[in-house]
């Protein structure tokens, strides 16, 4: 079996970017800048765009967090999304989900602009990736190609069986392994809540993506012997026995699970760090894009 490191890859290709972006501030150039809202104060939230203002310095990036009261009304918060728009100097922003309950999250995706939106949730950015044309891939989904390629894992003529069909995972890594070419060409199966003998669709999977967001959802039993295991999931689950009072688990019983797999993926650091790192990618592509880099 081996471990996946995320964390290890993307420290990888954070020097990637860190090492293009200083090739172009030395010749004068301004850094990408991404910028990030944050609204209220979740602290899972909190502590992720801290993350991804901590690896913006580590790629030479700007970030700009923007933080409002959990009390802003949408209105002002669609002010805000018009107002980076036209920020020029802004190649990338993120609004976190998720949004207090009084805000249509839809609504808010809706309102930014494709080219700067970085997280690839847009229904246009969607809409191309689904047709296999330029765009910003969903942040996780896209971590998780760049994992499966640095570990050269064939995923060309595989069958991958994704759990879970959100539209920030499930759906779209679905969509992203069963496309034609390098990194695609799989077959897919895509279950859920709702599928009927669950068990018996993963259990045929050379790779399993585990997105379902149920913690230790995917027991020994459902997985073949040399399976590619990815874990989405990232849950807490009440544990005294930690200073916390919880700890973190994904949507797989790891220690059960692992000792079945080629590959897995740890929780945390497995493909949490490729969550964020792909969102510099993203950036770095909008930027390069609009200096025409």
């Amino acid at each position: 079996m081996t471990l996946i490191n995320g964390k290890e890859v993307a420290e990888i290709i954070k020097g990637e970017l860190k090492h293009k972006v200083d090739q172009f501030t030395s010749r004068g150039e301004r850094p990408p800048h991404l910028a990030a809202v944050l609204i209220g104060k979740n602290p899972a939230s909190l502590a992720y765009v801290n993350n991804k203002v901590k690896s913006c310095s580590q790629c030479g990036f700007r970030s700009t967090l923007i933080q409002k009261d959990p009390d802003i009304s949408e209105s002002d918060l669609l002010k805000l999304v018009a107002e980076l728009n036209e920020d020029q100097d802004i190649d990338g922003f993120i609004v976190q989900l998720p949004l207090p309950h009084h805000i249509n999250e839809q609504k808010i995706i809706l309102a930014i602009d494709p080219n700067k939106d970085v997280d690839g949730f847009h229904p246009i950015n969607f809409g191309k990736m689904a047709q296999g044309l330029p765009c910003y891939l969903p942040a996780t989904p896209y971590g998780i190609t760049l994992l499966l390629e640095h570990y050269n894992i064939e995923t060309s003529g595989k069958h991958v069986v994704v759990v879970g069909r959100s539209n920030i995972v499930g759906t779209p890594i679905s969509i992203l392994l069963s496309r034609k070419g390098r990194g695609g060409d799989a077959t897919v199966t895509l279950v859920h809540s709702r599928t009927k003998n669950i068990n018996e669709f993963i259990r045929m999977g050379d790779i399993v993506v585990a997105a379902i967001g149920i913690p230790e959802f995917i027991k020994e039993a459902m997985i073949k012997p040399g399976a590619v295991v990815i874990d989405v999931g990232i849950n807490r689950v009440e544990d005294s026995g930690q200073a916390t009072g919880y700890r973190l688990t994904g949507d797989v019983d790891f220690n059960n699970v692992a000792a079945k797999c080629s590959f897995i993926t740890p929780v945390p650091g497995g493909v949490g760090p490729m969550t964020v790192v792909s969102l510099m990618m993203n950036t770095f592509q909008a930027y390069s894009r609009k200096h025409n880099l």
